[in-house]
């Protein structure tokens, strides 16, 4: 099965296609630029939606859902947000089709045309806020912590699986504070939310910091992100979390009354993460051979393949295999007892490993016998031997152990992939030689950013938290600067 997969050092770009597609994620769909996401796939996306969820829950947030398509006037609102979504929408000016009088099939109606147009869902910050005016006129009625999990649709034209697509799943959080200070704190506790889930759940190691200006997102004041780094040297942009201020609360005028009963516009965040995490989490853990999955977020941890000859053989593994599956299972482990006889053991287990199944569990009639089963680890692929006596508190141990395994290895290549140059000759060379994140000094304006940009194609991904302050000249400049800043080529 792994001489199907096209090795990295190969063609990195057709190895995540490859592992995309034969891993069973996703398939292309017939509208381009758009992908169906296959049962694989969606169980993952479910199981880290799960864990998401759960997090949003415990900070406070509730769910709802809001419309998918928002009247074009209402993007006209906010002059940075329409400027920065303009070129990706979709537009409806039309409500009804009707048959083609010449035999054509069905055309639009040009009698049906619309009063004004509506915007397929890019995000949702307009018509969210619009609705807002009508729940929010006290400071009774804030905090505000809201959510929905969705769709949205931005016309891309160059796609690629989970990672860009015209059309993709996320969850978006919308909220509203009485105070700045409310507000900024809720974006960082976001932040810090999905760092978590990033290290904790995806083991993806993840460098929390805020965006440059010209990289915020259109309508916020100021940009919060996690970047990852992926196994081509190249940064994936993990996730956001954007103050807005009190942009949105003026175009949309919501406005509340304070304690002193004074008017004044709420403060807001709106913050999210997509399928393109599945991206991610692919091109971190993953190796010539398949998909390699955490365990806390795989949709199946353990699969059991059977080894026999006959019908006899059969039963007695059925019996012994059957208390094991029980016995995972009430450990909180997901388990498949794959008994098919479609397919031989060897097939079966190239299978699993293309999946990305963390732990491999074959058992035979001898290993009855002495009471043991083979299982097999896939991150490192090692094998051993295990009591069938005690086996389900094993298992999880080694879940456990393969869970950490997998951040401290993605951790270890990030870290070796964080290179500090003082010149542009030697930014240059690293970004071709070697890649990943690059600490240099920026003379903190948007020309010298955008110019780097044009002349290499990197960006700043961020200025991290907390970053040390440290005197020091612009690479392209040479005017002063006070920090360095992370660039990265990226996805």
């Amino acid at each position: 099965m792994s001489k199907e997969i096209t090795a990295r050092s190969e063609d990195y770009s057709k190895w995540y296609n490859d592992l995309v597609l034969k891993g069973g994620l996703a398939d292309y769909s017939a509208v381009r630029g758009c992908m169906v996401i296959k049962p694989y796939g969606y169980a993952l996306w479910e199981a880290m939606r799960d864990v998401l969820d759960s997090k949003f829950k415990e900070t406070g947030h509730q769910n709802a859902y809001f419309p998918l398509f928002i009247p074009k006037s209402f993007l006209s609102k906010e002059a940075a947000h329409v400027e920065g979504f303009a070129k990706e929408c979709a537009v409806v000016t039309h409500y009804r089709l009707k048959n083609d009088p010449n035999g054509g099939g069905v055309i639009v109606d040009p009698d049906a045309k619309l009063e004004e147009e509506l915007i397929v869902r890019p995000t949702s910050e307009t018509i969210i806020w619009n609705t807002y005016k009508d729940w929010i006129q006290s400071y009774r009625d804030l905090p505000l912590l809201v959510n929905q999990w969705a769709n949205v649709v931005r016309w891309e034209m160059r796609t690629r699986l989970f990672l860009r697509t015209a059309e993709f799943l996320w969850q978006e959080g919308h909220t509203a504070h009485a105070t700045a200070e409310e507000a900024i704190a809720e974006t960082e506790q976001m932040l810090n939310v999905y760092a978590d889930f990033s290290e904790h759940y995806m083991a993806v190691p993840v460098i929390k910091g805020v965006k440059t200006a010209s990289e915020r997102f259109a309508g916020a004041v100021n940009t919060y992100c996690v970047e990852a780094l992926m196994q081509d040297g190249k940064a994936l942009q993990a996730g956001t979390s954007h103050f807005l201020g009190q942009n949105f609360a003026k175009a949309f005028d919501v406005q509340f009354s304070n304690k002193e009963n004074k008017l004044d516009y709420v403060w807001a965040t709106s913050w999210g993460v997509s399928t393109r995490l599945i991206g991610g989490l692919i091109m971190v853990h993953s190796d010539d051979q398949g998909l390699v999955l955490p365990p806390r977020i795989a949709p199946l941890q353990v699969v059991i393949v059977p080894i026999y000859k006959g019908a006899d053989q059969k039963a007695a593994l059925d019996e012994k295999v059957n208390t094991i599956v029980a016995e995972l299972k009430k450990a909180g482990i997901r388990v498949k007892y794959d008994d098919s006889d479609n397919n031989r053991p060897g097939w079966k287990f190239a299978e699993y490993e293309l999946k990305g199944v963390p732990v491999r569990i074959a058992i035979g009639a001898r290993d009855l016998e002495n009471n043991v089963a083979e299982v097999a680890r896939r991150d490192t692929k090692e094998k051993m031997s295990l009591s069938l006596d005690g086996l389900a508190g094993r298992i999880s141990d080694l879940l456990e152990e393969i869970q950490q395994n997998l951040f401290e290895k993605a951790k270890n290549y990030r870290d070796s992939h964080i290179t500090r140059v003082d010149t542009f000759e030697e930014f240059e060379k690293v970004l071709d030689e070697k890649g990943g994140f690059i600490a240099a000094h920026w003379d903190g304006t948007p020309e010298t950013e955008e110019i780097i940009k044009e002349r290499t194609k990197a960006t700043i991904r961020c200025i991290p938290l907390d970053n040390p302050q440290e005197a020091g000249t612009c690479i392209l400049t040479g005017k002063p600067s006070k920090e360095r800043v992370l660039f990265a080529r990226a996805y």
